[in-house]
């Protein structure tokens, strides 16, 4: 599949099994986040990988934030079972360094940037996953369980796997409703 055809089909898919993605492959995908546009050259990106019996540690983080919500024992069960959905969960942070012309906001769009070429990247060497983030992502206790400095935000986490069925087609979109010419 040739770069525009992975872009004009590009679909999550949240029904991941192992082998998630290793060694060459793996590393593509991270160099594929590294190109994302980085204003400055700030490389303002971590990639925390979670596989294996790690991601039990990744529930168990997501789990006690839910408790310390006051959520109930079903949710903080299923909170502590969500990084089991898939055999890879890369958290993706946007790790901002103060900078005159690169505003936070730039930063956190690079590394939004850096997760999309990621996954785009595992879609393209026959992997894929969905990039969810949620409330997790902007919990001061996760950040804090992750060593997070108080600057840092997860832009989101990237479920990365071999697809257990075909995603069914998304539709085409007419382009315009969503573009405008100015002056026109």
């Amino acid at each position: 599949m040739d770069a525009l055809q992975l872009l004009l089909n590009r679909h999550s898919n949240p029904r991941l099994n192992a082998p998630a993605p290793a060694g060459e492959q793996l590393e593509n995908i991270f160099k594929a986040g590294l190109r994302a546009p980085d204003h400055a050259g700030l490389t303002p990106w971590e990639f925390i990988v979670f596989e294996g019996e790690q991601r039990a540690l990744l529930g168990d983080i997501l789990a006690a934030a839910t408790q310390a919500k006051g959520e109930d024992a079903d949710t903080i069960d299923k909170a502590r079972k969500a990084p089991m959905r898939a055999p890879m969960v890369i958290t993706v942070v946007a790790k901002v360094k103060p900078h005159d012309k690169v505003p936070a906001l730039e930063q956190h769009l690079s590394a939004g940037c850096a997760l999309m070429a990621m996954q785009m990247a595992a879609q393209a060497t026959g992997f894929n996953g969905v990039w969810r983030t949620g409330w997790f992502a902007f919990d001061r206790g996760v950040h804090t369980a992750l060593g997070l400095s108080e600057q840092d935000q997860i832009v989101g986490f990237l479920y990365l796997g071999t697809p257990q069925v075909a995603v069914r087609n998304v539709p085409e979109r007419e382009t315009t409703p969503f573009v405008r010419y100015f002056g026109q």
